[in-house]
């Protein structure tokens, strides 16, 4: 199971989601001209990454059940 490329793919998505949120919700607490300028990036970033995480494991999900 874990050895698979699609649910390694899974995991790294995952990884990429909570990287993301977490840095975004850093510069959402400091507040600043980094907020400013970055915080709605980082939260779009954060939604683009959420969609393809699912995508990814909708795969999992379906190469399973062949």
């Amino acid at each position: 199971m874990s050895t698979e490329p699609l649910f390694l793919l899974a995991v790294i998505a995952v990884l990429a989601v909570t990287i993301i949120l977490a840095t975004g919700i850093g510069g959402f607490a400091k507040g600043g001209e980094w907020n400013r300028k970055h915080g709605n990036r980082m939260m779009r970033w954060r939604i683009i990454a959420q969609a393809v995480a699912v995508a990814i494991m909708l795969l999992v999900l379906w190469s399973r059940g062949q």
